[in-house]
């Protein structure tokens, strides 16, 4: 099962390279960038929907979206209101409507992850046993309901072995195999796709084992391998991340971000 067809739209005009061989993509777009557009992509065909992104880069993908090839998508301040991409109140969004949303599946959120796995089993409250931990982090927060009841995605702006790993110290939001196990609610658990600073991932094989579905271009295969803990599945044929249009590239640089503060969230 494919989470919402990432493998279809992050080539940028059909694309592909061989497994092992990097593209440089054009010239003067910057990781940053191609991460936004990642980003934005998340919401694609989403409709009326709410946007919950976490974080600067998937912030500024899903005003992106918002304001080009996603004009139904509502955007929240993260407090009672709805705001349009430019900050202007549309409407009011107490939070017991903001709950109503979620536990109703109309929403989808792109959360972060201290750690998570080949199934999308993810973690933000620990490291080490959760009984006496090495490292405290966020807690679990509103994780198991996000994963269980709306569309979930992740963005990872430091792909490395520390965050991509054979095993969840703690499960807060629930991947595939978990999902699997309770069929009765496995039908509304759905992970759309993971971003990182390296290429973007979905769960679209047999098993729902982390699929590499585009890398950015200036990344290679072996360099996501090498920065991944476990063995992730791998076409023949990996799509290039698809490169942002002109008029895309003036929003980012002159309208959603001009201070430029996503080259702060992502290196390269």
């Amino acid at each position: 099962m494919s989470g919402d067809g990432t493998g279809g739209d992050t080539g940028g005009g059909g694309d592909t390279l061989r497994s092992g061989t990097s593209g440089a993509g054009r010239s003067g777009v910057t990781r940053a960038e191609y991460c936004v557009i990642a980003c934005a992509e998340a919401w694609r065909g989403a409709g009326e929907i709410l946007a919950s992104p976490m974080g600067l880069v998937p912030s500024l993908g899903a005003r992106l979206a918002r304001r080009t090839f996603a004009p139904d998508l509502l955007l929240t301040d993260g407090e009672a209101l709805l705001v349009g991409p430019d900050g202007t109140v549309e409407g009011w969004l107490p939070y017991r409507q903001h709950l109503a949303l979620v536990t109703g599946g109309r929403r989808h959120v792109m959360m972060g992850a201290s750690q998570i796995d080949r199934y999308g089993n993810q973690n933000i409250s620990c490291v080490g046993d959760w009984a006496r931990p090495r490292r405290q982090l966020l807690g679990v927060r509103g994780a198991p309901v996000n994963t269980l009841n709306n569309a979930t995605s992740y963005w990872i702006p430091r792909h490395s072995r520390r965050v991509f790993v054979e095993k969840v110290d703690m499960v807060c939001g629930v991947g595939y195999d978990r999902a699997a196990a309770h069929p009765a609610t496995a039908r509304f658990h759905r992970l759309p796709r993971v971003v990182s600073d390296l290429g973007v991932f979905d769960f679209a094989t047999p098993d729902h084992a982390m699929r590499l579905a585009s890398l950015h271009p200036g990344v290679t295969v072996e360099q996501v391998a090498e920065a991944t803990g476990f063995a992730l599945v791998v076409p023949e044929e990996v799509p290039y991340t698809r490169e942002p249009s002109a008029e895309e590239l003036r929003l980012i640089r002159e309208v959603l971000d001009p201070g430029n503060a996503r080259a702060g969230e992502v290196r390269g």
